[in-house]
C-alpha cells in the first residue's frame, strides 16, 4: 500500500533585530512561481525543522539566525500552486546585512506599512497573523 502525504516545509520570519521597529527579510524568487516570499524552503529527509530553518536562512540570506519561537503551521492543499506542503512557520532574529543567495533574486527588509502586495503561495495570510501576532499578541486562531 503507498500513501501519499504533504511536504514539509519551513517559512522564517526572521525579525532584524539590530534595526528600529525589528522589520523582517523577504525574498524575491527567482523561481516559480515568482513574486516576494518569507524565506524557507523543503525539509530535507533526515533534518529537523529547526536545522532546516536554520540552513534554509542561512542558503537564502546569507545570515546566522536565532530560532525564536515556532508560530503555526500552515497546511491548505492550495497553498503551493506546485504540490501538497505543510510548513512550520517559525519567528526568528537575526543582525547584519542579509544578501540574496542561492533561489533569492532579490531581498527586501520591510515594515508592517510597506510589505509588497505580490505575495507567493500563502504568505500574504501568515504576515498578516504575524503582524496580529506581534502587534496585539494574539495567535491566529485554528479554523
Amino acid at each position: 500500500m503507498s500513501f501519499r502525504n504533504p511536504t514539509p516545509t519551513v517559512d522564517i520570519i526572521i525579525e532584524l533585530s539590530d534595526r528600529p521597529h525589528r522589520p523582517i527579510i523577504l525574498i524575491e524568487r527567482k523561481n516559480p512561481p515568482f513574486g516576494w516570499a518569507i524565506p524557507g524552503g523543503f525539509v530535507d529527509y533526515g533534518e529537523s525543522v529547526e536545522t532546516a530553518a536554520r540552513r534554509e536562512a542561512k542558503e537564502e540570506v546569507s545570515l546566522d539566525i536565532q530560532l525564536i519561537e515556532q508560530f503555526q503551521v500552515y497546511s491548505d492543499p492550495n497553498r503551493d500552486p506546485r504540490q501538497h506542503t505543510l510548513s512550520i512557520v517559525f519567528i526568528a532574529t537575526a543582525n547584519g546585512e542579509p544578501q540574496a543567495a542561492d533561489d533569492a533574486k532579490n531581498i527586501g527588509v520591510f515594515y508592517l506599512w510597506d510589505t509588497p502586495k505580490n505575495l507567493c503561495f500563502d504568505h500574504d495570510k501568515i504576515l498578516q497573523d504575524y503582524w496580529h501576532y506581534r502587534n496585539d499578541g494574539i495567535r491566529p486562531r485554528i479554523v
